[in-house]
């Protein structure tokens, strides 16, 4: 193989023509090498292709064939000269600030060239096209092979919305709506995938009060979780791997209370009251359920989000939790009392209430810890059992209410917005009232 070493090429007439070999043959550009263009390329390279020029066109010029214009009518219309045909000549045009749309351009013709097969100019009139034209030939002229929008690759957009009172993550990138009581979440604009498009929440129902005489522990209001995958917090076991999608409307929000507490001096039937449910979407979380009351009929712990623990002097079954069934499962079971003077715990969201043995009170059951507000937070955790003698039982971790011993007096009660259950009562003593529940929302509104 012959080699030639030289800096440069130059045609032996001045402005003359250089050619490289002859018709077939095969030049080869070795890998790591640069060919660095400071001219003009023409017919080189794949047809439909330009280089585009990064200087923005704000009057009318002429295009050069191989290039590609970004071109912007903020100030008024403008024209663009195509240049003349020829086979394969390329030129590209973009919308580049969105003014088309206000302010046309206009592809002139040159000469007898047709653009599209019509002897007419055309126009650009779309906010934020873009177009490539390729001449073919003089019976088409110029024709467009590409055309697009810049709507066609958005960039992120986020959720934006009212209601509740509205705090800021400490990053500073995801908005939080809590609920404490009823209210409207109102979906403003929804964003795309690319920034958000889902929610996370927290729907906590109001939790159930604890027996009277004897009584067991409320059930914990049902818990419901959902985690966006653009949210970044740390959820409960609970949480559903997915939030919710919204769109731009009002979303009722319902924020169950709690039961009430048996009356004290307290009088038949002794059993508590179950809470109330809460609602966000298509997310309720079902109310916890009443503690059963002791020397009574109605001694069974009831059914609900998280069921109550049941009262002595039976055996009385505490209530079934996650009733109605969903999944995750949004609370546990109530703890069965005894006929010795023992009572069950009421139904925590992630532990079952304790039963009991002789005379003592079962413990609550452990609630959901969440950070979805940003800050670790424990709720629905269910009620403790009332004891005649010995110990009573003690609330579950979030907002639980304690049992109430012997002598007589009024057990305590769950702690407000947490969906606790209350507490039971002692021998001659009310149970607790259940807990308030609470509703909270969190999005990523920016990056």
């Amino acid at each position: 193989m012959s080699e030639i070493k030289v800096n440069k090429i130059s045609p032996r007439a001045a402005c003359g023509t250089v050619q490289l070999g002859d018709s077939g043959d095969t030049f080869t550009i070795p890998a790591g090498a640069t060919i660095n263009n400071q001219g003009t390329a023409t017919n080189f390279g794949a047809t439909g292709s330009a280089s585009w020029v990064t200087t923005v066109k704000t009057s009318g010029f002429t295009a050069v064939a191989g290039e590609g214009y970004f071109v912007n009518t903020t100030s008024g219309p403008i024209s663009v000269n195509l240049p003349a045909g020829t086979a394969g000549a390329v030129v590209a045009i973009k919308d580049y600030a969105g003014t088309f749309d206000t302010n046309k351009v206009t592809l002139v013709q040159n000469g007898s060239d047709k653009i599209g097969g019509s002897t007419t100019n055309s126009v650009l009139t779309t906010e934020g096209i873009a177009v490539t034209l390729v001449f073919i030939d003089s019976t088409q002229g110029w024709l467009v092979t590409d055309s697009g929008l810049q709507s066609e690759a958005p960039g992120p957009e986020y959720i934006s919305a009212t209601g509740g009172t509205i705090t800021t993550a400490p990053c500073g990138d995801f908005k939080i709506h809590t609920f404490t009581g009823p209210g409207t979440f109102t979906v403003c604009s929804t964003g795309n995938p690319a920034g958000s498009d889902t929610v996370s929440y927290v729907v906590v129902a109001g939790g159930g009060s604890g027996g009277a005489t004897h009584g067991g522990g409320g059930g914990a209001g049902g818990y419901r979780e959902g985690k966006a995958t653009t949210c970044s917090f740390t959820a409960s076991p609970l949480a559903a791997t997915s939030g919710l999608p919204v769109s731009a409307q009002g979303y009722p929000i319902v924020v169950g209370g709690g039961g009430a507490a048996p009356a004290y001096p307290v009088q038949p039937p002794y059993s508590g009251g179950s809470g109330n449910n809460s609602s966000f979407s298509t997310i309720t979380a079902t109310a916890g359920g009443r503690g059963g009351g002791g020397c009574a009929p109605h001694g069974f712990g009831a059914d609900g989000g998280s069921g109550g623990g049941a009262g002595n002097s039976g055996p009385f079954a505490g209530g079934s939790g996650n009733t109605p069934s969903v999944i995750p499962a949004q609370g546990t079971d109530g703890g069965n009392g005894n006929s010795c003077g023992g009572t069950g715990g009421g139904g925590g969201a992630t532990v079952a209430g304790s039963p009991t043995s002789s005379n003592t009170g079962g413990n609550g059951g452990a609630g959901a810890t969440s950070s979805i507000n940003a800050t670790p937070t424990a709720r629905a955790g269910g009620g403790g059992g009332g004891a005649s003698g010995g110990s009573s039982g003690t609330g579950g971790t979030g907002g639980g209410g304690t049992g109430k011993v012997s002598p007589q007096g009024q057990a305590s009660s769950a702690t407000a917005n947490t969906g606790g259950g209350g507490g039971g009562g002692s021998s001659s003593g009310g149970g607790g009232a259940g807990g308030s529940g609470i509703v909270i929302i969190r999005y990523k509104f920016q990056n």
